[in-house]
């Protein structure tokens, strides 16, 4: 940071129940569901806070946290000299409060006596479910020059997709004049709108603010729990409330078909995102396994984790997670197999072994962690499902998806 007096703490968010990547959260919140192989999502944000010099980190959870409290230990350590942490602060009944997180600005309000006590001058509030890379000190440094009271990470965006964002106007000052959270109408849409590096576009909130501390202080007093729907278009009235154009990608993994199309994007040869920077990498647990052992596999556009053993199999734009069993004749197309969280040669009970079978099937599927897949099963969609469910595979938008610790048994099809 540019200015010795000012520290930037961090705060992420944690999430709600993310019931739409439902059954991945099933045992899991929203950003400890696994990407990329061998990360998690909240991997993303931490690392970009690390990235940016900021070591001053709370985590902020509240469903289905054990994993994600547990990651987040055994990955994120600051050593005694660097004046550095990383906190975990779950929901809790206090004598204040007895219930559980309403909203964004009310995880923030439930902790703020512990906010407000700590050695920052001003906070930047994160998501712990975005896939972005972003310098958080070029966001601060914007904050800071333009003497803002608040300032709100934006992104140029088609208009297609107005009506599920947070929209908003600024000025050639960057200063924000008007806010719209999910504009609903053609002609709203097109008002808001703006030519930009000449496409129609509208300017998108990312879910990322900075604020002042003692600002902060004041507008989490006002009614309402929720950054994006209360506090925001109220600093807009009230305060001076600016907009950081980032023009790098951006999405906010909220749906199956999202968190989909993000991770098979990752196998493109030059993908919007890439977890291939060692100038800003993204950190997650060390694990110590071994390299994948690769025998006679055909492997297109694809991402092997660590720890695999992949046979005589065809692998086309697909994810393998870290520690997979895929046997000889294995056909994957467009697929993340998420691997397993252990070997499990030693496991009598077990009716199927760990991983895929030989000559199984998988087409536009996401198979959880520790999943069970039979010989000759056939995971495609034959049917052209849009939505199904039962205990052992869901379909969302098209897509099938293994629950955790499922297993298929032989010759399976659907």
């Amino acid at each position: 940071m540019k200015q010795s007096k000012v520290r930037l703490g961090a705060i992420i968010l944690g999430g709600g129940r993310g019931e739409r990547l439902s059954p991945l959260t099933s045992y899991r919140a929203k950003p400890a569901v696994h990407i990329g192989g061998k990360y998690r999502l909240i991997d993303v944000p931490i690392s970009n806070c690390i990235n940016s010099g900021i070591n001053l980190i709370h985590v902020l959870t509240q469903f289905n946290t054990t994993s994600l409290h547990r990651h987040i230990s055994r990955t994120y350590k600051f050593d005694i000299y660097s004046g550095g942490d990383i906190e975990i602060l779950a929901a809790q009944q206090t004598a204040k409060n007895k219930d559980w997180f309403q909203g964004t600005a009310d995880a923030v309000r439930s902790y703020w006596d512990r906010f407000e006590q700590m050695n920052a001058t001003h906070y930047i509030i994160l998501a712990g479910d975005h896939l972005y890379k972003m310098d958080y000190s070029e966001f601060f440094d914007h904050h800071l020059a333009t003497g803002a009271d608040v300032s709100v990470g934006v992104r140029p965006m088609p208009t297609s997709t107005a009506s599920e964002l947070g929209v908003l106007k600024a000025n050639e000052k960057d200063e924000i004049t008007r806010f719209v959270e999910k504009p609903q109408g053609e002609d709203l849409i097109n008002e808001l709108a703006d030519m930009i590096n000449g496409e129609k576009k509208v300017l998108a909130s990312m879910g990322i603010y900075i604020f002042n501390k003692e600002v902060l202080t004041e507008v989490l007093k006002i009614q309402g729990d929720d950054f994006g729907k209360n506090i925001i278009p109220h600093s807009i009235e009230t305060l001076k409330t600016t907009a950081f154009r980032f023009q790098g990608y951006w999405e906010d993994i909220g749906t199956i078909r999202t968190f989909f199309e993000s991770n098979i994007a990752l196998t493109k040869e030059k993908p919007h995102f890439t977890f291939y920077n060692e100038d800003n990498p993204v950190y997650t647990r060390q694990r110590f396994l071994p390299g994948s052992e690769i025998r006679g596999a055909r492997i297109d556009h694809s991402i092997i984790s660590e720890g695999c053993k992949i046979g005589n199999a065809t692998v086309k734009d697909s994810i393998i997670g870290i520690r997979s069993i895929i046997c000889d004749g294995v056909q994957l197309d467009r697929a993340y197999f998420m691997g397993a969280d252990f070997y499990d040669d030693t496991n009598e009970k077990a009716t199927l072994p760990m991983g895929i079978g030989e000559n199984s099937v998988l087409k536009n599927v996401i198979a959880d962690k520790n999943v069970r897949i039979g010989k000759n099963v056939k995971l495609i969609n034959k049917d052209n499902l849009s939505e199904y469910q039962s205990e052992t595979v869901v379909i969302k938008d098209g897509i099938i998806i293994i629950p955790k610790y499922a297993t298929i048994p032989d010759n399976f099809e659907i």
